[in-house]
């Protein structure tokens, strides 16, 4: 007779990350201050950029803050520091979210811009240096953003944490060691 050892099939579950962080959860202060310190930078890059009146579509465009601009960057600076901007004061997931999308798109830029520079098509008037900036912002960004969700040895009161572990296994940790109560 034989026996049969059914392996019990693992139905994968969804990650579902809380909607909500204490008012004074300190993963919050790290979403909040790095969305805005990047807003205020964005703004201020992109208001300097429509004072200076550089044409709205120049290729060549001015230089703002070390950092080449026209009309259209300005315009999109100032639409992307506000979005920022209103992410770090809706705090907790909404400013994580914001400050990871924000990171891929300005990762994206780069790569776009890096591609067209010295071309008829560079609508933003990059140059190498706005180029690098783009690159930095979306690095400072998603590492930002990512704070705390990807972790080797979070804190057990974090959210990211629990959303992962919510049952327990018997008291034990990952170790294998019992967690005292």
């Amino acid at each position: 007779m034989t026996t049969v050892n059914r392996i019990p099939v693992r139905h994968r579950r969804r990650v579902v990350l809380d909607d909500h962080l204490s008012v004074d959860h300190r993963l919050g202060r790290v979403y909040r201050g790095g969305a805005a310190l990047m807003g205020a930078f964005l703004v201020v890059f992109g208001t300097l950029g429509l004072v200076d009146r550089v044409g709205f579509f120049s290729t060549s465009g001015a230089m703002v803050m070390g950092l080449g601009s026209n009309g259209v960057l300005s315009v999109v600076s100032l639409l992307m520091g506000t979005v920022l901007l209103g992410g770090a004061v809706m705090g907790g997931n909404t400013a994580s979210t914001v400050n990871i999308c924000a990171g891929v798109a300005f990762l994206a830029a780069g790569f776009v811009s890096l591609a067209l520079l010295d071309t008829r098509f560079n609508v933003f008037a990059f140059h190498l240096q706005n180029v690098c900036f783009s690159f930095l912002a979306g690095l400072l960004l998603m590492t930002f953003g990512m704070y705390g969700r990807g972790s080797g040895s979070l804190p057990h009161d974090n959210p990211y944490w629990r959303s992962r572990h919510h049952h327990d296994h018997g008291g034990e940790n990952r170790h294998g060691t019992r967690r005292l109560p």
